[in-house]
């Protein structure tokens, strides 16, 4: 790869992950303060992203892998998303936004794979070149938050300039995306069905019963996943925690330092451990939320935050390390894309249309009651952890493990 495709591809991730955590981190604090909504609105809100990740193979598969290239549809798709983010800015009410939001979202989780294709297509050795470009991602989010907890935004209830900042970050990267390099359709002569594109050859993976155990704790993890990515920074905002976004960034640092670890853990681990433990992390997490202040009980704010990088990582990471092994040559990209669809679509889904009616269950005049809030989400996931340590047995495992043993001693 040249040095010019590699600053352009850094860039690129580096604007991508700086939208979405621009406005998405605090999405729930802005619309409780500025739209005085209630939980069960800003559960549909973020409900928004799983319909987004529903529709997105549609886009790819019909529309993108076939008919244009990816780097001039993704360059479209961000400069449209420019124009709805600053609509959602000036919302006087909930029904306008969701609809502005929900919209940017079916257009943006397609521009997830976009960048991906465009930047593979450029690399010899995907496996030792992604990383080092993937990371500007991770830091475009980090300095995101950073950056709205520096300009106290939150607390001084500016959360509006959040979706102004992502509109014109948006629009610089639909502006750049024509500069990338040329990334033409991959299937231009193939006739798609309906089955190629949500990946259907993969659902013969639900016949191995382990497979199918992981698949179901894959969706059923998610739930709780939703309380967490919906409602921590009202949560951290209503404790008294200053810059909340900003410290909240602390979770992807957490995750780019396990991401670059899960070799190492992998050969001491292996994989059924690793998502064990991932599912653990969950619960602990929750507990820490449940019983943590902004006083004497900070440190339990700060390690609930921090677990981010095993919750993910362990859980999800591995879990499509897994899929990719376990699945024949031909349908490891349906495999994946069957995955993606199952947790970020069909988990995230179910996670927010029960957590919104949870939280305002639990209302109170001067906030809401966060510890059995909380609670709910962990005793979810201590319940998903013990089935799947009692249950999951697969002998495919341990060549799995054998397989990453090697190939990390290799390098």
């Amino acid at each position: 790869m040249t040095l010019t495709n590699r600053i352009k591809l850094s860039v690129m991730m580096f604007l991508e992950f700086f939208i979405w955590g621009a406005w998405f981190v605090t999405l729930g604090t802005f619309l409780g303060k500025n739209l005085a909504a209630s939980g069960t609105q800003i559960g549909l809100a973020y409900l928004s992203q799983s319909i987004g990740a529903i529709i997105a193979p549609f886009i790819i598969g019909l529309i993108a892998d076939r008919f244009f290239s990816a780097q001039k549809i993704l360059g479209v798709l961000h400069l449209a998303g420019a124009l709805l983010l600053w609509l959602a800015s000036t919302a006087v009410n909930f029904n306008v936004f969701f609809s502005a939001i929900l919209v940017y979202m079916i257009l943006f989780m397609p521009t997830l794979a976009l960048i991906n294709s465009i930047s593979f297509k450029q690399m010899k050795d995907p496996g030792k070149e992604f990383p080092s470009i993937r990371v500007l991602g991770t830091i475009g989010w980090i300095l995101a938050g950073l950056t709205i907890g520096w300009l106290n935004w939150e607390q001084n209830s500016l959360l509006v300039f959040t979706f102004k900042t992502a509109a014109g970050a948006s629009a610089l990267l639909g502006i750049f995306s024509f500069t990338l390099p040329a990334t033409p359709p991959m299937r231009k002569a193939e006739k798609t069905s309906i089955s190629d594109v949500l990946g259907l050859d993969a659902l013969r993976l639900l016949k191995n019963r382990s497979y199918l155990l992981f698949f179901i704790s894959s969706v059923a993890i998610c739930i709780p996943l939703a309380f967490y990515y919906n409602f921590t920074n009202l949560f951290l905002n209503e404790t008294g925690m200053k810059s909340a976004a900003g410290i909240q960034s602390l979770g992807q640092v957490s995750e780019t330092l396990f991401m670059l670890l899960i070799p190492i853990f992998f050969i001491r681990l292996g994989v059924k451990k690793m998502l064990a433990i991932g599912m653990l992390a969950w619960a602990l997490r929750y507990l820490f939320f449940a019983y943590g202040n902004a006083d004497a009980n900070y440190w339990m704010l700060i390690t609930g935050i921090v677990l981010h990088g095993i919750c993910y990582d362990f859980f999800f990471v591995t879990g499509q390390i897994y899929t990719d092994n376990l699945a024949g040559e031909k349908s490891k990209s349906a495999a994946q894309g069957l995955i993606t669809l199952a947790t970020y679509g069909v988990g995230m889904l179910i996670g927010s249309l029960v957590s919104g009616p949870i939280v305002d269950a639990f209302k109170m005049a001067d906030g809401h009651n966060w510890q059995i809030i909380w609670i709910i989400p962990a005793a979810i996931s201590g319940v998903i952890f013990v089935l799947f340590v009692l249950l999951f047995r697969d002998k495919h495992i341990e060549k799995v493990s054998s397989e990453l043993t090697i190939e990390t001693s290799g390098h």
